[in-house]
């Protein structure tokens, strides 16, 4: 159903909200924008955007000036909406901020166009279930704590589990993998993400070093802008690389998949812009035959790989989701049991935000 009417507010909170698993020593909180957007036949929208590290702030400034500006008197329709404000923000930038903070208006669009049949019956159901992976950001954990992690995942019934590697010491990186892979067993999808920190002769020595344990895809293993650096890497390794949670727009998306150079693309719904812009990066892999696993947020990315045409996994990073930050109100959009992720029977996309955790965190 199209959404009608046009844009009469939009306004935006920032919220400072601590991690109960902190990302490393000194990333104890990820940055939320809520917004709200309403229409002049008195419909509300809720879209957020997310930054973990750094730029929450700026983010929440752009959507409170020129995003706001622009997208009042708008038609309420995402695709309209999304095109018009990419092209009079592009000065500010084409990817980075100023697609982060379109992500918050275009997730309100699609709140709205969702209503009547929630977001996984708007876009189009294909599967019921999508499997889960476990996942963390467990770089600065010891190897007791990494295997106590691995140990949770297989007490849940996970399947699938990716844990972080780049450490100084390749040794060091291929005894973590080891013991995690000792933990999951033999038949457990097990992958990696270096988080681009290695170049390539450092990436080629790591891989095979990392043979033995038959990664299920190695990650983000060079700078994702480095185009030419993963077509080389791909051309020379037998295991699927998979790229895209630092890409930000259509045109990188097919510039990676145009050279060969990943396997498995992972954009960031909000990052590249909301559903509408991860809808056109789906499509374009689609001509590549290369699949597209959504990047981190199952409270949403679970909705979205129900309706991808290709089957995907969804990564949840253990105590992470906006569920388990109690930001959200039940019920949830998604309940994850076992490996499996299932969206719930709701209006919109289903996430809606709880007053008093937001009047906790807000800055």
């Amino acid at each position: 159903m199209t959404a009608g009417g046009t844009i009469t507010g939009l306004s935006s909170t920032l919220h400072r909200v601590p991690m109960h698993r902190p990302w490393s020593p000194g990333m104890t909180h990820i940055h939320v924008v809520v917004t709200g957007l309403t229409t002049d036949d008195g419909r509300t929208g809720t879209g957020f955007s997310w930054a973990p590290w750094v730029g929450g702030r700026a983010v929440h400034a752009l959507l409170e000036s020129d995003v706001r500006d622009a997208a009042l008197g708008l038609p309420a329709h995402p695709e309209i909406v999304f095109d018009r404000l990419w092209w009079h923000l592009h000065e500010a930038g084409r990817g980075g901020l100023v697609t982060t903070a379109l992500a918050a208006v275009d997730l309100a669009l699609w709140d709205l166009r969702a209503a009547e049949h929630g977001l996984t019956g708007t876009l189009g159901r294909r599967r019921d279930a999508v499997p889960v992976y476990g996942s963390g950001v467990n770089r600065h954990y010891s190897i007791e704590e990494l295997v106590a992690q691995a140990e949770r995942w297989a007490a849940q019934g996970r399947t699938a589990a990716k844990i972080k590697v780049g450490l100084d010491d390749l040794g060091a990186d291929v005894e973590r993998v080891a013991a995690v892979r000792a933990v999951l067993g033999p038949d457990a999808r097990l992958m990696v993400d270096a988080n681009q920190l290695w170049d390539l002769p450092r990436a080629l020595r790591a891989i095979e070093a990392l043979a033995p344990y038959d990664l299920y895809w190695v990650e983000e293993p060079l700078p994702a802008a480095d185009v030419g650096a993963y077509a080389r890497l791909r051309a020379s390794v037998d295991v699927p690389i998979a790229l895209g949670e630092n890409t930000y727009t259509t045109y990188q998306f097919r510039d990676l998949l145009a050279v060969g150079a990943c396997d498995i693309v992972q954009p960031n719904v909000v990052r590249v812009g909301g559903v509408t812009p991860f809808l056109r990066i789906v499509e374009l892999a689609r001509t590549f035959d290369v699949p597209a696993y959504p990047h981190l947020l199952p409270d949403i990315s679970g909705q979205l790989a129900c309706c991808l045409p290709m089957p995907a996994m969804v990564e949840d990073v253990e105590d992470a989701s906006f569920a388990d930050l109690g930001l959200l109100a039940e019920p949830y959009p998604v309940r994850i049991e076992g490996g499996l992720l299932r969206p719930g029977d709701h209006s919109g996309h289903g996430i809606r935000f709880d007053p008093a955790k937001l009047a906790q965190t807000r800055v």
